[in-house]
């Protein structure tokens, strides 16, 4: 098994634990809000529909994906929001129907990613595994709208590993998003894994050190929950700073919850 296909047999994972929570959903309850501004459950699932079909673009069609980047530069402040608003407006069961298909499609396609290819996207070009983590991590924090719109809590897994790393690895691109030099060090980062196990990376004898609960830091990078409810802590200036700051997702700096 290749390292693409545990990751996206996490990210399946995931997004049939998402399924099952709107799969029974009566149709009113789509428009239900979310605490993502102006974006209802029906938002939160297009957006997903929208970024998975794009992601398979990548893959199969890079001609096609290249134009698709090039009409976005120039509505590049709306192109995500419209693409929601469009793909909302469509009959729940239609739009869950079509998240299904794409999803499957894409998790297929980026099984049989040859090593070494790089896939397009609106950043830097990835590979397949970290597309499929990109994945991962959206397909969990806009499950984590829907579920507190609909007042679930959402049990913890292991699948936060891998969306806990691309939070790691995203340091200095948080860094330089805000005008900022990244540091030339590395962190440590120690996380409590929902079992009661280290995740741990960077150096032992680093200076600037973040430890916490695992769930909580994917929270922070993915900008679900205020900082002042999360057990995350930082040794260090440098580490503080980045807590402020951090960012695991593409775009502007998000302005948080």
């Amino acid at each position: 098994m290749t390292v693409a296909d545990v990751i996206v047999d996490d990210l399946k994972a995931e997004s049939e634990a998402l399924d099952a929570l709107v799969d029974r959903l009566p149709a009113d309850q789509w428009t239900t809000p979310t605490p993502a501004p102006g974006w209802t459950i029906a938002h939160q699932i297009g957006h997903l529909l929208w970024t998975d079909r794009v992601a398979l673009l990548s893959i199969t069609d890079e001609a096609a994906f290249a134009a698709l980047v090039d009409s976005a530069s120039d509505v590049i402040n709306t192109f995500v929001d419209d693409a929601a608003e469009e793909t909302a407006a469509l009959p729940p069961a239609q739009l869950l129907a079509q998240w299904r298909s794409t999803r499957q499609a894409l998790h297929t396609a980026l099984r049989a990613v040859p090593d070494g290819r790089k896939l397009l996207w609106f950043g830097p070009p990835m590979s397949a595994p970290s597309m499929a983590t990109a994945r991962l991590m959206e397909t969990w924090a806009h499950g984590l709208d829907v579920a507190d719109a609909l007042g679930v809590e959402v049990a913890p897994s292991d699948r936060l590993k891998s969306i806990a790393h691309l939070g790691v690895r995203t340091r200095d691109f948080a860094f330089m998003l805000h005008g900022l030099t990244p540091p030339a060090e590395p962190f440590r980062v120690e996380l409590t894994a929902p079992d009661g196990g280290l995740w741990a990376w960077g150096p032992d004898d680093a200076a600037q050190r973040v430890r916490g609960a695992a769930l909580d830091f994917c929270c922070l990078v993915t900008q679900r929950r205020p900082r002042a409810e999360l057990d995350v802590v930082a040794d260090g200036p440098e580490a503080q700073k980045w807590l402020t700051i951090a960012q695991a997702f593409a775009g502007p700096p998000g302005a948080g919850r």
